[in-house]
């Protein structure tokens, strides 16, 4: 089952046409990448599925919704959450207090639940005990006091990836996730993926340019050159489609 349609969706910037009347389905609980050289437009393609940039043609249909020109904030609140190139917590806040702070259900927030304990103070304890356990499948328990300015950046990863997981998340896009990590923390930062994709049924869709890492943990991967996608399929077949060689890694 689709759990994410793009249907000819163009975004145009001046007379450069980013995102190229693309299409693609995204089927749930699969880990899919989209690669592509620089400037291709993978980047905005995501912007225009978050809802960061709206388009100027086509249609996004989340879990079953036209999502189309949605506001992120919105988008997000369906289940479709966005990750960033460069992380940006709250980095003077410990590892802990940015999940729960990602958490969406905290009625003590409200003025007037405020007022009155036990109208909030059990969504409080679940807030903590999803962190806990956000903390535990990360490998992040020994770090939860720690501020997140004092962290590492395959750290930071994590942390963005943590915090997405704080929401009802149904899908979530990333944005080189493993990007100036380490191999070693790269290859376990895929695990973590592979693992909230079979424990969580969450789905992903990424970009991320360290192809010889993520190849070995994706299902499906999609091909875009020049604002189009030019093929969509297995890792394997992908890589030895001959538009794919000639265009993106040089014949």
């Amino acid at each position: 089952m689709n759990i994410l349609t793009v249907k000819n969706v163009t975004k145009v910037f001046g007379k450069f046409r980013a995102v190229d009347n693309v299409s693609i389905e995204i089927q749930s609980k699969h880990v899919n990448l989209i690669m592509g050289p620089n400037g291709s437009g993978k980047t905005t393609l995501l912007n225009c599925i978050s809802g960061f940039y709206k388009p100027d043609q086509g249609n996004i249909i989340f879990d079953g919704m036209d999502v189309t020109g949605k506001p992120p904030h919105e988008i997000a609140r369906r289940g479709l959450i966005r990750t960033f190139q460069i992380p940006a917590p709250f980095f003077k806040l410990s590892i802990l207090e940015n999940l729960l702070a990602a958490y969406q259900h905290n009625p003590g927030e409200k003025l007037f639940h405020s007022l009155f304990k036990r109208t909030w103070l059990k969504k409080e304890r679940e807030a903590v005990r999803k962190a806990q356990e956000v903390l535990s499948l990360l490998n992040l328990n020994h770090l939860a006091s720690i501020p997140a300015e004092n962290l590492s950046g395959g750290q930071l990863k994590l942390l963005e990836m943590g915090r997405a997981l704080m929401t009802e998340a149904k899908m979530i896009l990333l944005d080189e996730p493993v990007g100036s990590v380490n191999p070693t923390l790269a290859h376990q930062i895929f695990k973590y993926i592979q693992t909230i994709r079979e424990e969580r049924e969450i789905t992903f869709l990424m970009i991320e340019h360290r192809l010889d890492i993520a190849m070995q943990y994706v299902d499906i991967v999609c091909a875009m050159i020049g604002g189009k996608i030019v093929c969509q399929g297995k890792p394997d077949e992908v890589l030895h489609n001959e538009e794919v060689i000639n265009s993106y890694l040089g014949g």
